[in-house]
């Protein structure tokens, strides 16, 4: 009998009809969910080493290394809060307020003779800024901000290279300012700290990155300030800004969007390299010029604007700077000068890292002794 079945089950093999098997319960291998998928992180890490080898040569590889480890970041001193206290005990932690340590050493100079008297547009420096970061080599981490006496939030952790487009912006006393790319909110609330908006508008596209901005806003700045007509948070497309309110504004800082390089290589959340974002990600040079020409088209003949990236990449950075200043001259008969950082720069080299041979603005890189960055900028004034 058993012999009889085998024998049976052996002719049904042979014949390998299947066709009436049941649609339900037919299998067919799914290649497209089987085949291994590259994290974004990884994608990221790929196209840098691809492009950025050719772009930066033998500084790459220190680059790289920098990039992949931990990051570096400074406490921004909340002058709503108690800050002399505040500053007392960051000091105690053995930081040092880089910003004030600048102006020291700017102080100085005319005496030494070691460099030439720069002019005021490059140097005019936002006012009232202290941010505290550790000494060259030093990867202490400051701890978590706490809630002060005043009710606010006494310090901001922020990447202290964050925090050079805002002073490049030069802000004097009852600016009006522009913030088109403001969330998360780090550099708005720099401007807030520096005391001289007498009126702040604050722009993002996303309403959930607003809606964060709003957050931290509440955290560090008094309601009472908030208040008085001084900050705007909108939700607009800040690439019609130039048509909504063009000539407005002494000041802009147009921080765009780009391939955040450093959290491109760390987080797979909202990371740029997904492959669904691909053609997001090629498009990003078109978006930043156009981002860069309504911010111009929006500042005052005479005003200044401030272009920054998070991204090492020259086609993010100089090329955009350079595409947009033309695109105003043929388009709009308009023309912008870009205003030499040199001096700037070197004033604060003993904190960041820069890269010599930027074609326009400045651009810090990550270094294993300085790891903040990456940080381009570039300032720009418009004439016409």
């Amino acid at each position: 009998m058993a012999a009889l079945v085998m024998r049976c089950v052996r002719d049904l093999l042979k014949q390998g009809d299947f066709a009436k098997v049941l649609r339900r319960h037919r299998h067919k291998k799914k290649w497209a969910t089987t085949e291994p998928k590259f994290p974004a992180t990884r994608l990221a890490l790929q196209n840098f080493d691809m492009t950025y080898d050719v772009q930066f040569g033998d500084l790459w590889p220190s680059i790289r290394v920098s990039l992949l480890s931990e990051q570096k970041y400074g406490a921004l001193v909340n002058n709503f809060a108690a800050c002399d206290r505040v500053s007392a005990e960051l000091e105690q932690l053995h930081a040092k307020d880089f910003v004030t340590k600048a102006h020291l050493h700017r102080e100085l100079e005319p005496e030494s003779g070691q460099m030439a008297a720069p002019s005021p547009a490059s140097w005019a420096c936002s006012p009232n800024l202290r941010c505290f970061t550790f000494t060259r080599g030093d990867v202490s981490r400051f701890p978590p901000a706490r809630l002060g006496s005043l009710g606010v939030m006494d310090y901001y952790l922020m990447d202290a290279a964050s925090l050079l487009p805002v002073l490049a912006l030069g802000l004097q006393p009852g600016d009006t300012v522009l913030d088109l790319c403001a969330a998360p909110g780090g550099k708005t609330l720099a401007l807030l700290q520096t005391g001289c908006c007498r009126n702040l508008a604050a722009n993002d596209l996303s309403t959930s990155r607003t809606s964060r901005l709003q957050k931290i806003l509440h955290s560090y700045v008094p309601k009472d300030i908030r208040d008085k007509s001084r900050v705007r948070v909108t939700s607009w497309d800040g690439r019609k800004w130039g048509e909504l309110e063009g000539d407005t504004y002494d000041r802009v800082l147009v921080d765009v969007p780009c391939t955040t390089d450093r959290h491109s290589l760390h987080e797979e959340e909202n990371n740029i390299f997904q492959r669904s974002r691909k053609k997001e990600r090629q498009t990003l040079p078109m978006l930043q010029v156009q981002l860069l020409a309504a911010g111009l088209l929006a500042t005052k003949p005479g005003g200044h604007v401030v272009y920054s990236t998070c991204s090492l990449s020259h086609l993010q950075n100089d090329y955009v700077v350079k595409g947009t200043i033309e695109l105003l001259a043929n388009q709009y008969s308009i023309e912008v000068r870009v205003e030499d950082l040199t001096h700037f720069r070197k004033l604060f080299m003993d904190t960041f890292s820069f890269f010599p041979s930027c074609q326009v603005g400045e651009l810090v890189i990550p270094n294993l002794m300085a790891n903040f960055g990456p940080m381009y900028f570039c300032k720009m004034c418009r004439l016409t």
